[in-house]
């Protein structure tokens, strides 16, 4: 039992999904979206869902033996943030854990010169962005966005770090949609997921 349950507190992801709103047929039909603005919108969600995802015990344990000990090093070096609701994500979980965070953004959204890839999702297909100086080589990145269904938008993320020399130590997400596969997608990098449904 988590300290949590033990005060009274229902499990991270029970509160989650207690929380969260499913709006059936948006973006469009067929497609059922999980809003996650009710979770952030209560501070103590926010706060414990913010805590799940920056959790140490998430990185590869190859990235974390390079963390020095008693400094505080969370495993990883920079939090790399999936647009949109992964800004809000990102930012949170990097300011917990003292480093700096980088959006990955949708295409034309970026004023310097960056690296494109292009991915396809659950209802289309969609092209993500990062500033080319935005990372450097060897930099251990926790990933970060709300939902991870198919793994189109993430594994783009993905490519999008290795490519500027990132090392992807954990992918971490509030919810992973486990029938659509993502997580297959990803392998062979750490995928945590605070609730699978």
């Amino acid at each position: 039992m988590s300290a949590a349950a033990a005060a009274g507190s229902p499990p991270l992801d029970e509160l989650i999904a207690s929380l969260a709103v499913d709006i059936p047929d948006f973006p469009q039909p067929g497609v059922v979206f999980r809003d996650l603005t009710p979770v952030f919108a209560d501070g103590d969600a926010f706060r414990r869902m913010v805590e799940g995802l920056a959790a140490p015990s998430l990185v590869d344990p190859r990235a974390a033996a390079l963390a020095t000990p008693g400094t505080g090093d969370p495993g990883f070096d920079v939090v790399v943030g999936v647009e949109a609701r992964g800004f809000l994500l990102a930012a949170a979980v990097a300011l917990q854990a003292g480093v700096g965070v980088v959006p990955v953004r949708k295409a034309g959204k970026l004023p310097r010169e960056r690296l494109s890839a292009d991915y396809a999702l659950e209802y289309g297909t969609a092209t993500l962005e990062v500033h080319t100086d935005s990372l450097t080589p060897g930099q251990r990145v926790l990933l970060v966005d709300d939902v991870l269904a198919t793994g189109g938008t993430l594994a783009a993320s993905v490519s999008l770090i290795e490519a500027l020399g990132g090392v992807v130590v954990a992918v971490s997400v509030v919810i992973e949609l486990t029938d659509l596969g993502g997580r297959q997608r990803l392998a062979p990098h750490a995928v945590h997921a605070l609730w699978n449904t």
